[in-house]
């Protein structure tokens, strides 16, 4: 068992994270799998790898686990299409008159001719092709998602980035701004100390025969 790190989780791990289960999802695979295999991967338990996911990095993910279950979905319709077809190739192949009455006897190079042999090859060469052509479409078609995907994890990533170098910049100026607060706030105070000593300081006057009097 992976030991339990106490450090902060990195953007990397968090990608990590995000891919793998992504990935998991879009195979039909759990989550919880997913989780074991990303602690493997970044030395850290299932159970840390599953609150990550589901306190912080699903919540950025919304957009592309909605797409991961839409690809998995198509995957398991594409094996129950192929299903459907190798049955319905394989049950062409009865289709002789020969073999078609019901009869329980068994088969003879008579009954099973060479054309029925050869109606089912071609059928089922159709039905092959058929098939690749549409794995090859939605093999494109889930390529042209894993690329989406990545460039909106590299555009989220940017985000953060610069989401994170607003929020020094602000810290900054709130900081700066307080300073010049508590200076503007030292000044004032040390502007009416000055006024109260000048208030406080004695005055005199002379009078007529050059004496000095205090005025009040």
């Amino acid at each position: 068992m992976s030991a339990i790190r106490q450090d902060a989780w990195s953007d990397e791990d968090d990608l990590i994270l995000a891919e793998v289960t992504l990935r998991h999802i879009r195979e039909g695979s759990t989550q919880l799998s997913a989780f074991e295999e990303v602690g493997e991967r970044i030395g850290r338990t299932a159970a840390a790898c599953g609150f990550r996911w589901n306190s912080f990095v699903r919540k950025k993910y919304e957009a592309a686990i909605q797409i991961a279950k839409a690809q998995r979905q198509k995957r398991t319709q594409l094996k129950k299409h192929a299903a459907v077809s190798i049955s319905s190739s394989s049950i062409g192949l009865l289709d002789g008159p020969e073999i078609s009455t019901g009869k329980t006897e068994a088969f003879t190079e008579d009954s099973l001719s060479i054309d029925a042999v050869i109606r089912f090859l071609r059928q089922w060469r159709n039905t092959y092709q058929d098939m690749n052509r549409h794995i090859k479409n939605l093999e494109k078609e889930l390529q042209d998602k894993e690329d989406e995907l990545d460039r909106l994890g590299r555009e989220n990533n940017k985000l953060n980035k610069q989401v994170n170098e607003v929020e020094t910049d602000y810290r900054v100026v709130n900081d700066d701004y307080k300073a010049l607060i508590q200076i503007m706030d030292r000044a004032r105070k040390m502007a009416f100390l000055v006024e109260e000593e000048e208030e406080e300081k004695p005055r005199f006057k002379m009078d007529a025969n050059g004496n000095l009097e205090r005025v009040e």
